[in-house]
């Protein structure tokens, strides 16, 4: 059955992205089918998993604004291992249609109902805001991956999502759920980065992953190649760190391993 997973955040530079690119590739060379969607009008998802998202004929917005079948939209993207369903700017259009449609929070819900037999995994890259777009990836998804910086800053706004969250789960989709929250760019050598780790791990208990992110410059250079970082260099710090988040991940989804898929092993990159 398939696992749909929205990466969300509303605040921008935390590392959504980017964790969508890499776990979407870590979970695709474990042998899953998964499908990446990109929900957001920068596109950046879509230039990082080497797609040109100014070339564009249809994608996530022709979706929503129900021009075309989600499974007309998706690219195949045989370099990086999953599929991709772009976007560019046009999904800002979408944005704004979808706030006088008739059940405008299901559009991407009912997209996506004919696919789900061709994908064990179905990643979703929100966009850096609580608007319709991340209301329509939260109603679709069963579960919901929160990456964040351990700042100050961050602790508030990740206030606002839980009970963004917990509003749609009440009302919408009973099967929603937080899968986990991510530390990102994580430096230990940093105090506050340590209190707020430790802040979050009193709040969220085992639903903080153990697998943390560390500052990586092969993550932050491996955009601009248009690959996911294990792709770019699988022995960086970054990219063993999104191999053991997807091993994880597949531990709390009672799946088989990345190490047992694809007969390697994975090191653990941060423990709690």
């Amino acid at each position: 059955m398939v696992r749909i997973i929205a990466v969300a955040n509303q605040k921008g530079g935390v590392g959504k992205t980017t964790t969508s690119i890499n776990l979407s590739a870590c979970l695709a060379a474990a042998r899953y089918r998964v499908l990446l969607i990109d929900l957001d009008p920068q596109g950046n998802a879509t230039t990082g998993s080497g797609a040109d998202k100014h070339a564009l004929v249809q994608g996530a917005c022709e979706v929503l604004m129900k021009r075309v079948d989600a499974g007309q939209a998706i690219m195949g993207l045989t370099p990086v291992g999953y599929d991709l369903m772009p976007a560019n700017g046009d999904l800002t259009v979408a944005e704004v249609s979808l706030m006088t449609a008739l059940r405008r929070e299901y559009r991407l819900q009912e997209a996506l109902a004919p696919i789900h037999d061709q994908y064990d995994f179905i990643l979703i890259d929100c966009p850096p805001a609580l608007n319709m777009l991340t209301v329509n990836a939260l109603v679709a998804a069963q579960g919901v991956i929160i990456p964040m910086q351990c700042e100050y800053y961050a602790l508030e706004g990740l206030s606002a999502l839980v009970q963004t969250i917990e509003s749609i789960r009440e009302s919408v989709n009973r099967d929603l759920h937080i899968h986990g929250v991510l530390r990102t760019m994580f430096d230990p050598r940093n105090n506050l980065t340590n209190d707020v780790s430790a802040q979050l791990i009193h709040h969220f208990g085992d639903k903080v992953y153990h697998t943390v992110i560390p500052r990586n410059i092969r993550l932050a250079e491996a955009p601009s190649h248009g690959l996911p970082v294990m792709d770019y260099d699988r022995s960086s710090r970054g990219a063993q760190a999104y191999l053991a988040l997807a091993e994880e991940m597949l531990r709390r989804e009672g799946r088989r391993g990345a190490s047992d898929q694809a007969g390697g092993t994975v090191s653990v990159s941060g423990e709690q």
